[in-house]
C-alpha cells in the first residue's frame, strides 16, 4: 500500500473560476481504508460519491482493481490499490469531507446536519468550506460561540465558549475536555444562582472547551442548550411536533391541574399575558412556536431565536400556576395620592424589576425612577409602620 501520508495538497484549477485554493491535506490511512470497506460492502460499479468524482469495484477486472469516475465521460479503470491511493491522494480534501461525515460523524440526523450547518456543507463546494475552515468557521447558538477548524489531515476541531468570551486566550480561561462537564457549567449563573431554565440568557462566561471533535462538540452543545438541536433538526425536515397551550395546560394534574381553570378573558389574554412575560428574547433563547390552539394564534411575538419552543415549558407552567391563583382573586379599589414624578416612578420601577436592569442602575443616578436611593425616599414617605403603602391596609376589613 502507499504511504499513508502522501501529500495530497489540491488547487484550484486555473480556469477562471472564483474557486479558493484547498489547503494542504494529506489523505490518512483511516479514510482510505474506511474508503476499501464502504466499497467492500457495495456491489461492483456501486460507486462511493465524493465531490466532483466517484470510485467503484470494478466488475469485470481481476479481484481488487477499482474504477475512479466510472459513470463519467473519462473514467479510469484497472486501478490497483495503490493506484486508487495515489488518484485519491490527489483528491483529499473531497475524501476526507465524506469520511468526516459518513463515518466520524455517522447517522443521518440532528447530528449530522447541525455540524454540516456550521460550515455550510449544504450550500459550500469543498474547496471554500476547506479554505474557510482553515481560518475558523464561527457560528453563533444561543449565547454559545462554536468555531470550527481543520487538521492537515482533514479532522474537524471545534472550540466551544461563551461568546462573550470571544477572542479570549484559552489559558485565561478554565480549559475542559469532557463535553459532561458542561452540566456544571450550565447550572448556575454568574452570580451563583440556580438556573431553572437553560435556555435563558443568563450563562456564565468564563470557560472554554478548546478542542473537541465532532461528537463530543455536538454533546457538549446539547448539554448546554438541551434537545435545541434536536428540535431545530425536527423543524427544518417539517417534523416539529408543537404543542399548543391548551393541550399542554390539559395534561396538566396535581397541584398544575388548577391551570386548566384559567381559560378566561377576550382573546384569552391571560395566555397573551404569560407568552409576554415568560417567552421573550430577553427571558429565553428560544423562539416559541406553541400558540393559544392549533387554531388560534397568539398576539404578542414569539422571538427571533435560532431553535425553536415547542412547547410551554415547565417555567411557563409553574408561574401559569400561580397567576392561576392570584387571578382568581376578587379586584378591590385601592385610593392614593401620587404626585405625577411619583407615579411614574413607580412605572420606572416595575419596567426596571421586570426588565431584570436594577443592576445597571447606579446608585447616584438618582434621576432614574428605580435608583435605589429614590425608592427608599418613596418607602419612607408613602408607607406606613405595618409597611402598607400609602396607609392603605390590603384587607382593610379584615377579610382573607
Amino acid at each position: 500500500m502507499a504511504d499513508p501520508t502522501v501529500d495530497a495538497a489540491s488547487e484550484a484549477v486555473d480556469d477562471g473560476s472564483d474557486e479558493p485554493d484547498i489547503p494542504a491535506i494529506d489523505l490518512p490511512s483511516d479514510a482510505f481504508g474506511a474508503v476499501l470497506d464502504a466499497l467492500d460492502d457495495r456491489d461492483p460499479n456501486e460507486p462511493i460519491r465524493f465531490e466532483g468524482f466517484a470510485v467503484a469495484r470494478a466488475d469485470t477486472a481481476a479481484a481488487g482493481e477499482y474504477c475512479l469516475d466510472p459513470t463519467g465521460a473519462d473514467p479510469r479503470t484497472g486501478l490497483s490499490e495503490r493506484d486508487l491511493h495515489e488518484a485519491l491522494a490527489d483528491r483529499a480534501a473531497a475524501v476526507t469531507d465524506w469520511y468526516v461525515f459518513e463515518r466520524a460523524v455517522g447517522e443521518f440526523g440532528p447530528r449530522r446536519a447541525f455540524l454540516r450547518w456550521i460550515e455550510d456543507a449544504d450550500g459550500e463546494t469543498v474547496a471554500a468550506r476547506y479554505a474557510a475552515l482553515a481560518e475558523g468557521i464561527e457560528r453563533a447558538w444561543g449565547e454559545l460561540k462554536i468555531t470550527a477548524t481543520v487538521t492537515d489531515r482533514g479532522e474537524r476541531r471545534y472550540d466551544v465558549r461563551h461568546a462573550a468570551d470571544a477572542g479570549v486566550p484559552v489559558g485565561d480561561l478554565d480549559a475542559y475536555e469532557d463535553p459532561l462537564d458542561a452540566r456544571d457549567i450550565v447550572s448556575l449563573d454568574a452570580k451563583g444562582r440556580y438556573r431553572p431554565l437553560k435556555t435563558a440568557p443568563s450563562l456564565a462566561g468564563g470557560w472554554v472547551f478548546p478542542d473537541l471533535g465532532p461528537r463530543d462538540a455536538y454533546e457538549a452543545i446539547e448539554t448546554v442548550y438541551p434537545a435545541t438541536v434536536v428540535n431545530w433538526y425536527r423543524e427544518r425536515e417539517g417534523e416539529l411536533d408543537v404543542s399548543h397551550w391548551r393541550e399542554t395546560m390539559a395534561r396538566q394534574s396535581g397541584i398544575y391541574g388548577v391551570v386548566k381553570t384559567w381559560d378566561r378573558g377576550e382573546g384569552h389574554e391571560h395566555v397573551n399575558w404569560v407568552a409576554e412575560a415568560c417567552c421573550d428574547d430577553s427571558q429565553c433563547l428560544k423562539r416559541r412556536e406553541w400558540q393559544y390552539d392549533e387554531g388560534t394564534d397568539l398576539d404578542v411575538d414569539g422571538g427571533d431565536g435560532l431553535f425553536p419552543c415547542r412547547e410551554p415549558c415547565s417555567v411557563v407552567v409553574s408561574a401559569a400556576r400561580k397567576w392561576t391563583r392570584l387571578e382568581s382573586e376578587r379586584p378591590r379599589t385601592y385610593e392614593f395620592e401620587l404626585t405625577p414624578s411619583e407615579k411614574e416612578q413607580v412605572e420606572d420601577i416595575i419596567d426596571a424589576v421586570a426588565d431584570g436592569r436594577i443592576n445597571e442602575i447606579r446608585e447616584a443616578d438618582t434621576k432614574e425612577g428605580a435608583n435605589r436611593y429614590r425608592a427608599r425616599f418613596l418607602r419612607a414617605k408613602l408607607f406606613d409602620d405595618e409597611g402598607n403603602f400609602g396607609g392603605v391596609p390590603t384587607d382593610p376589613d379584615g377579610e382573607e
